[in-house]
């Protein structure tokens, strides 16, 4: 039985990792192209991007790995009965309430690691990943600058562009910048061909100072402007406000549980929720598996994976109940595992049970007869 046991847990893993490699892989870059987004346009630096992806890995994990194991448990086992393994199995003594017990076993890992990932690793990352977040609100716009891009800075009020940009971000060529007047209805344009970082040593405040341009001030549309030949012109350099922003995803769990806030309540059961998941599919999987070698091998994932929808879905439904006070905290999200711990409890042993109630009835039949 132990050499049953590993041949269908290598199975099921397997097709687990694949599929939960494929996953992260989409999902990830997803986010990875939002990201990129950002530091295009100026709201974050790129080398930070890497880094960030680092932290948020966790929470990807955690969504993933009880999809992964949903549907590499329908793979390997649909398989398995599409080339009469699991036939030869059940002929061998393997029954029914054998192969769930197995797969329920082989399943504890994967619990193990989301829960860790729910409860501990994802918070902290989230919490990183704020910080960094933070940190960029509070740079200056000399640091995000990118050369060959025009970046917006001071919520659109701000147009800057450099050709050219050293290493050590001290030195920059071909500048152009264009402001918009605090009214709306004036326009500056400097233009110049090198400019370069200066730090005040007493006050500690920067300065942009640009060589060899103009300065061009006016509306749109009038004939009055102004127009400034410089050799040398100094702008001072605004840092952003030191970011203070929290998420809540970010809370640590502990702090949660001190919580009375009902948002932070909902949170708290989302996290003990998501290990829960784990169990609950494998017990739907094992029976939804099991697919007719006429029926062909992926003619059970769609109605397998309408059911992993509407089991989400209504978790996310009973987080926003809870937050909303809606439902009681004592039941929390415990009415949707049950319902569909339930729902595959039925499926794996309800149609034998149908079975042995209706032969119990032609017995009694016969017998009256």
């Amino acid at each position: 039985m132990s050499i049953i046991f590993r041949y269908l847990i290598r199975q099921i893993m397997i097709s687990m990792v694949a599929v939960s490699g494929i996953l992260l892989l989409v999902f990830m870059s997803g986010r990875f192209l939002k990201y990129l987004d950002s530091a295009a346009e100026g709201s974050i630096s790129a080398a930070v991007l890497f880094e960030i992806m680092a932290y948020r890995f966790p929470g990807f994990l955690e969504l993933i790995l009880p999809l992964g194991l949903f549907i590499g448990i329908l793979l390997a086992y649909g398989r398995m009965y599409l080339e009469s393994e699991m036939t030869v199995l059940f002929a061998c003594g393997v029954s029914d309430k054998a192969l769930l017990a197995k797969t329920l076993l082989g399943s504890l890992p994967v619990m193990i690691i989301v829960g860790a990932m729910s409860l501990y690793v994802s918070p902290w990352g989230m919490n990183q990943v704020e910080e960094i977040f933070n940190e960029q609100r509070k740079a200056t716009e000399f640091e995000m600058l990118a050369p060959g891009r025009f970046q917006d800075f001071s919520s659109g009020g701000r147009v800057t562009y450099t050709e050219g940009l050293s290493e050590d971000k001290r030195r920059l060529q071909g500048v152009f910048i264009a402001e918009y007047a605090d009214n709306g209805q004036g326009l500056t344009i400097i233009t110049a061909d090198s400019g370069s970082q200066l730090i005040d040593p007493e006050t500690g405040s920067r300065f942009l100072i640009l060589e060899e341009g103009g300065r061009f001030e006016g509306a749109a549309g009038e004939l009055n402007y102004t127009t400034i030949d410089f050799e040398a012109y100094g702008l001072k350099i605004e840092s952003g406000k030191a970011g203070t922003r929290e998420l809540e995803e970010g809370a640590s769990t502990w702090s949660l549980m001190q919580s009375d806030r009902l948002e932070d309540r909902a949170l708290l059961h989302w996290r003990f929720s998501l290990p829960l998941i784990v169990p609950v599919v494998t017990l739907l999987a094992v029976r939804l598996s099991r697919v007719n070698p006429r029926q062909g091998r992926f003619f059970h994932l769609l109605p397998a994976m309408l059911v992993y929808i509407t089991y989400l879905g209504l978790l996310i439904v009973a987080r926003d109940w809870l937050s909303e006070g809606k439902v009681p905290e004592w039941i929390g999200m415990l009415w949707v595992h049950a319902l569909f711990i339930g729902f595959g409890l039925w499926l794996q042993f309800g149609p034998d049970w149908l079975h042995r109630r209706r032969l119990m009835r032609e017995g009694a039949v016969h017998a009256q007869d």
